[in-house]
């Protein structure tokens, strides 16, 4: 991605100039995100939510998106997501390329963000009986094997035209795993945590008791 160019620049001011019309954004805990080296992962309630979590990031942020390819196949969507960073992933193969993509943004310095989930939970709650019912390992691979600043994100579910959204960032989660690059069921305990932790940061309910960060 080569965020100083003038398209770059044209389309951060306007396209979020148009979001904030459209979804108005309310941030906490950016000022204490780290310049690089950085794996967002947010939970994913809606297709705006890459958009809006990019927009709101330092116009130097250098941050790169897994998007699922389906967001592509609309022309316009797909050509404002590139422009923001993002490069599609197949969901359901093993898309070798995208994942190569993802850990090399990491080791260049650059920023990555990644949806656990991997689709949208329109509800806005990801949970079942109390556990994060979509979470995916992909992400907690790619942060381990990157040594990535782990980081979980909320981003309010329902978006309504003109009702504020929120997007806050946490604190920095501490993976946990055995040996250099753990176990499968390691990096699934993984991913689950941090996308419960993204939940807790919005104050979601699991299991009937509140979250807390």
């Amino acid at each position: 991605m080569k965020p100083f160019n003038r398209l770059f620049i044209f389309i951060y001011y306007v396209v979020g100039f148009i979001a904030d019309v459209l979804h108005p954004v309310s941030v906490e805990g950016l000022e204490k995100l780290p310049k690089s080296g950085v794996l967002l992962c947010p939970n994913h309630a809606s297709n705006w939510d890459p958009i809006l979590v990019a927009l709101k990031l330092p116009i130097n942020y250098r941050l790169h998106i897994m998007a699922k390819a389906e967001l592509f196949k609309n022309p316009l969507l797909g050509w404002l997501l590139r422009k923001v960073g993002a490069f599609p992933v197949s969901r359901g193969n093993n898309d070798l390329s995208s994942v190569k993509a993802s850990m090399q943004a990491i080791k260049s310095g650059d920023n990555l963000l990644i949806f656990p989930e991997g689709t949208t939970i329109h509800n806005g709650i990801g949970y079942t009986d109390g556990l994060p019912a979509h979470a995916k390992a992909g992400a907690a691979m790619i942060g381990v094997r990157t040594g990535a600043i782990l980081i979980p994100v909320f981003v309010d579910g329902e978006k309504k035209l003109f009702h504020r959204t929120r997007i806050i960032f946490g604190d920095p989660y501490e993976p946990h795993y055995t040996g250099r690059r753990g176990t499968s069921e390691e990096m699934q305990q993984i991913a689950d945590d941090i996308l419960k932790e993204a939940y807790a940061l919005g104050g979601q309910m699991v299991g009937g008791k509140p979250l807390c960060g």
